[in-house]
């Protein structure tokens, strides 16, 4: 089973999809991360060098940004990044659902049942 998952090949983190020890190492593409701390499961760790102030990408897109330097293999948390979600926006799901074309009225259809069972066009 994989241990860990990057979400977006744009990422520039993974998540465990296990608990992870430290000092276990692991491979992803052309990568291998050597964890400097333990990762909980559902738990992200960096897989390349992030600068204090620097994008955290995860989905591929900016979910937040570190407070420090964040080397490869570090556990990403509260105390070395920050989310940019403002504190006074409210999320809600929302899940946009596809417009379907309208249904056909009903339709009166004229069959009749032949001997074998199957039915027919009665003209």
């Amino acid at each position: 089973m994989q241990s860990m998952v990057k979400i977006h090949s744009l990422d520039n983190v993974a998540v465990a999809l296990s608990d992870l020890a430290a000092g276990e190492t692991l491979a992803l593409d052309a990568l291998t991360i050597r964890l400097a701390q333990p990762v909980t499961r559902g738990h992200k760790f960096a897989l390349q060098p992030i600068a204090a102030g620097e994008a955290i990408i995860k989905y591929g897109l900016p979910i937040g940004h570190a407070l420090e330097a964040i080397a490869p293999g570090e556990h990403i948390h509260s105390q070395n990044a920050k989310t940019n979600l403002s504190d006074l926006d409210s999320y809600q799901y929302q899940p946009a659902f596809p417009t379907l074309p309208p249904q056909a009225a009903d339709r009166e259809v004229q069959l009749y049942r032949r001997i074998s069972g199957g039915g027919g066009d009665p003209q």
